[in-house]
């Protein structure tokens, strides 16, 4: 992986549905959506003074969401956050850097 480049597509683990979940109701809100499925798939990440994780999220009724989430260095000890998102995405639509 090159510096600042994006990692392949993985498919989503435990961690990773934990970050996306903690953006769940941020999403929401901006959406004026309630979303009853949010299921993260697969994943990408890109190392800055950080990690931007890509995000491709499930929710429901083959409608999905694409996530960027910024999770600061340790050391900073601050939350992580949503920095964009796309909607209207499908399963089929690769990750890219947005």
């Amino acid at each position: 992986m090159m510096a600042g480049g994006l990692t392949d597509a993985s498919p989503s683990t435990p961690d990773v549905q934990q970050l996306a979940d903690k953006m769940k109701s941020q999403i929401e809100q901006k959406e004026n959506k309630v979303y009853t499925v949010f299921t993260a798939v697969e994943y990408k990440t890109q190392v800055v003074a950080g990690t931007n994780y890509f995000i491709k999220v499930d929710v429901g009724q083959g409608e999905h969401l694409h996530l960027r989430v910024f999770q600061p260095l340790p050391h900073k000890n601050e939350a992580p956050s949503l920095t964009a998102y796309q909607t209207g995405k499908t399963a089929s639509d690769p990750l890219n850097y947005f």
